[in-house]
């Protein structure tokens, strides 16, 4: 097993806020954009559309967990809470105190029977996804998800609510336990307390995929680094591990 290198934490001032709020506005305004897009099954902008809002939705549930860690507005902690707390009901009306409990829970209990996040590493991925989502969906979202959609349908069309609001956030739901827990977390692992493994180095593949949250082990030994400090930290740990 090899020694994880140490990699102390930066300042990284306000830069976290500004990309925090970058995404966010993204995300807004390309939801905005598309609500108001003419829906036509045959167009194949529908498709590529529904995915870059896919990748959108899973930049706000990222901020939200930055937040989580603390790092969206380091210098102001009610900030940084409002931020996150944003994010988390962005993102199909998750709870952030109840979201920011269980993943504290993740880290400290890393794939073991008191990890929220995990059930059975040799689980294949739909019943792991299945126990995963008891952990984290509630009938209160569902019931807010439903009176959200009954309120905006007053002002978009059904179709477009469906495609560009409802299904990327499910979507993005497949993606970020994909990649941020199932592939990291599953089988045996070598490295306690993290029981972790990252993705190849590839940043391209790794932002499309996750936000860098494929660079996994590198999250859970610095939890104190924002997604966009990870691709660095990957960097350094394949050099000096290799």
């Amino acid at each position: 097993m090899h020694s994880i290198p140490v990699i102390k934490p930066t300042d990284i001032g306000r830069k976290g806020l500004w990309i925090a709020l970058a995404v966010l506005t993204l995300w807004f305004g390309f939801l905005a954009f598309s609500l108001h897009y003419p829906f036509d099954v045959r167009d194949p902008l529908v498709y590529v559309f529904v995915l870059i809002q896919m990748h959108l939705y899973t930049g706000v549930f990222i901020t939200a967990h930055d937040s989580i860690h603390g790092v969206v507005a380091p210098h102001n902690k009610r900030l940084n809470y409002v931020i996150g707390f944003i994010s988390a009901s962005l993102f199909a009306f998750n709870n952030f105190n109840r979201l920011s409990a269980k993943h504290h829970l993740h880290h400290r209990h890393s794939a073991t029977p008191d990890d929220p996040d995990y059930h059975d590493g040799h689980s294949n991925f739909f019943r792991w996804f299945i126990a995963f989502g008891k952990e984290y969906v509630s009938v209160v979202q569902i019931l807010l998800m439903a009176i959200t959609y009954n309120v905006l349908k007053l002002w978009f069309p059904w179709e477009n609510l469906v495609v560009f609001w409802m299904i990327p956030a499910v979507l993005s739901t497949f993606q970020l336990f994909y990649f941020g827990t199932y592939l990291p977390h599953r089988g045996e692992h070598h490295n306690p307390p993290h029981n972790a493994r990252s993705q190849s180095l590839n940043h391209v593949k790794a932002f499309l995929s996750c936000y860098f949250f494929g660079y996994h082990l590198e999250h859970h030994a610095y939890p104190y680094l924002p997604w966009w400090q990870l691709p660095k930290a990957r960097e350094r740990m394949e050099k000096e591990i290799a």
